[in-house]
């Protein structure tokens, strides 16, 4: 009787453990996911920001537990120092940066936007009045700022007009007092981005903003340190989840304005005026990189912005895209996505 006793409790003891194995999972899988306190560098340009303050707002980086502080800096390899020295997590970075993630500095582990076109800024001193007389640049002083897509279009203008470096005076500075030079008149030509191209058009009044096609391919990324990436997988799953919920609302034309707000109330400017630059790019959507993943188009741009790295002789040779771009960890999110 014991025995018949013992075995009924232990059958019901049985029966009963599927259902709090059950509760405990349900449990577990409501519970909050840990809050990570994010140190973000973007540059005051609509590139840099569209997609970034559009999941702050939307509550998207609230949704994955994350809490995003916004740093500015004033280009790509200033956001790589600032990375290497601890205060700052993730960066958007323009072109020009990408030679420094190809050369092992950094990991690339969401694309933003592209564009094929470069611009560069003349005055009357310059002798330049259009595309087809650029080579007039020769004995000119022409501002850039190293290391970063001012360098890469200035080079590009260059080649486009039989011109290099040596034949130019070459002035490097930040893009700040490159805006002052070029007020001041202290330099022919310039190229730089937005929002300081604008801040030069708008005060030379007889300024020229000339854009000129090249076979560049000008990627925009955002970025962390490799061992970061190495540690943190599950931090930057989330936040590219939140990122291209982001970029699929704000990469949509009828959404511009909205964005729009957002970058130009982030940086005190007017809103007319950021408009222009959404013109800039082809802003990238999540179903815009889930089929560029697909069909090999991603990794085609991304490739042949190396090889241009590798014309101008910033990479000494090809180095294989999966060492600093993680593919993987894109699809994985947009996989999470619905289309």
């Amino acid at each position: 009787m014991k025995m018949k006793k013992f075995l009924a409790l232990a059958l019901a003891a049985v029966m009963a453990l599927p259902a709090s194995m059950t509760a405990f999972a349900e449990e577990s899988s409501d519970a909050e996911v840990e809050t990570v306190q994010l140190n973000v560098a973007y540059m005051p340009n609509y590139a840099s920001l569209w997609s970034v303050l559009t999941a702050i707002d939307q509550g998207y980086f609230e949704e994955e537990g994350l809490e995003i502080t916004l740093w500015e800096f004033a280009d790509g390899p200033s956001e790589i120092a600032a990375m290497e020295g601890g205060s700052i997590d993730l960066a958007y970075i323009g072109h020009g940066a990408h030679k420094l993630c190809i050369n092992g500095q950094a990991t690339i582990f969401a694309a933003s936007s592209v564009h094929s076109t470069d611009r560069i800024i003349v005055l009357p001193s310059s002798e330049v009045t259009s595309v087809d007389d650029l080579s007039n640049l020769a004995g000119k002083k022409v501002a850039y700022n190293a290391g970063s897509s001012s360098e890469t279009a200035l080079t590009g203008a260059l080649t486009a007009a039989g011109l290099t470096m040596d034949d130019i005076e070459a002035y490097e500075m930040d893009a700040t007092n490159m805006v002052a030079a070029m007020i001041s008149g202290s330099v022919d030509a310039c190229t730089c981005w937005n929002p300081y191209s604008n801040q030069i058009m708008e005060n030379c009044e007889d300024a020229l903003e000339l854009e000129f096609a090249t076979d560049s391919v000008n990627m925009s990324s955002w970025i962390c340190l490799p061992d970061y990436a190495d540690e943190n997988y599950d931090i930057l799953l989330r936040f590219s989840r939140a990122l291209y919920k982001a970029m699929q609302y704000s990469s949509q034309e009828d959404n511009y304005e909205y964005a729009v707000e957002l970058y130009a109330t982030q940086c005190a400017r007017d809103v007319d005026s950021c408009m222009v630059e959404t013109s800039d790019a082809t802003w990238f959507s999540a179903d815009d990189l889930r089929e560029g993943l697909e069909d090999g188009t991603l990794a085609d741009l991304y490739q042949q912005q190396q090889q241009m790295f590798i014309d101008s002789g910033d990479v000494e040779s090809e180095v294989p895209l999966e060492d600093y771009v993680l593919f993987d960890l894109m699809e994985e999110a947009l996989s999470d996505i619905e289309e």
